[in-house]
């Protein structure tokens, strides 16, 4: 038996996928020929396809802490395991990610499918790769608004080998939460990058990575997530109403 089948996915065809999420806004499915997808919370405010990051998929500690905090601000979260992270979760053995197109088009194809199913905005984003990834996604097709926990600006041992080409063909809102430390990317190095007008960014205080603060500063991951998790709540909520806004004056 699969890893996610043990760990109670539900299989069922793309076709039959609109009818679970609107009988349950929270469950977990292994939607044949895509993949696993997990789905928590009510969209009171908005809706978001999230992507795991490089090294660690959807049931990590730092994506379940994330994505249940973010539910409980009142943002239906989506999470999906790419191929190779399957493997990963199948086999017990590391490998790493295929080149960012293989990835890129793998995401496309979730937000093609997630996105035909409901009436309202979805949102994308992701954890470092795959934050990279939905800016990707959304420097090539209309997209609602762009999220991102930790972008990886750069490799950690390359601080010249900046992955910013594509940001000014992003034209919809796209917050970035950055702790100060981050190794991809401090808040003195991006400090110095020109970046598009509608790229905000919130700096978590004293946060690394995956937003762990140290000992010294007396605070705590748990508190940086949920202040991370405040400010995509209230960023997505501004940036909704301003679509609605936009939709009534076009109707």
């Amino acid at each position: 038996m699969s890893h996610y089948a043990l760990s109670d996915y539900i299989s069922l065809p793309p076709d039959a996928l609109s009818e679970e999420i609107h009988l349950d806004s929270s469950g977990c499915y292994l939607v044949q020929g895509m993949g696993p997808l997990a789905v928590q919370g009510e969209a009171k405010i908005g809706r978001l396809l999230f992507a795991h990051g490089a090294g660690a998929g959807h049931q990590s500690a730092f994506m379940r802490q994330f994505v249940t905090s973010l539910a409980g601000q009142g943002i239906q979260v989506l999470c999906i395991d790419f191929p190779y992270m399957q493997q990963m979760q199948e086999t017990g053995k590391r490998r790493p990610p295929p080149p960012i197109a293989q990835t890129l088009a793998q995401f496309a194809e979730w937000y093609a499918l997630l996105n035909s199913l409901f009436d309202g905005p979805l949102w994308i984003g992701g954890k470092s790769m795959g934050g990279r990834v939905a800016t990707l996604l959304a420097s090539q097709q209309p997209c609602p608004g762009v999220v991102v926990a930790g972008y990886p600006f750069h490799p950690t041992k390359a601080p010249e080998k900046l992955r910013l080409e594509h940001w000014p063909a992003v034209t919809c809102p796209m917050l970035v939460i950055q702790g100060e430390r981050d190794p991809f990317g401090t808040q003195e190095e991006v400090a110095s990058y020109m970046l598009p007008a509608n790229a905000q960014l919130a700096w978590l205080k004293d946060g690394d990575h995956d937003f762990k603060p140290r000992r010294s500063s007396g605070l705590t991951q748990t508190f940086l997530i949920d202040e991370a998790t405040q400010v995509t709540a209230s960023f997505v909520r501004v940036h909704s109403q301003g679509l609605k806004e936009e939709g009534n004056a076009l109707a």
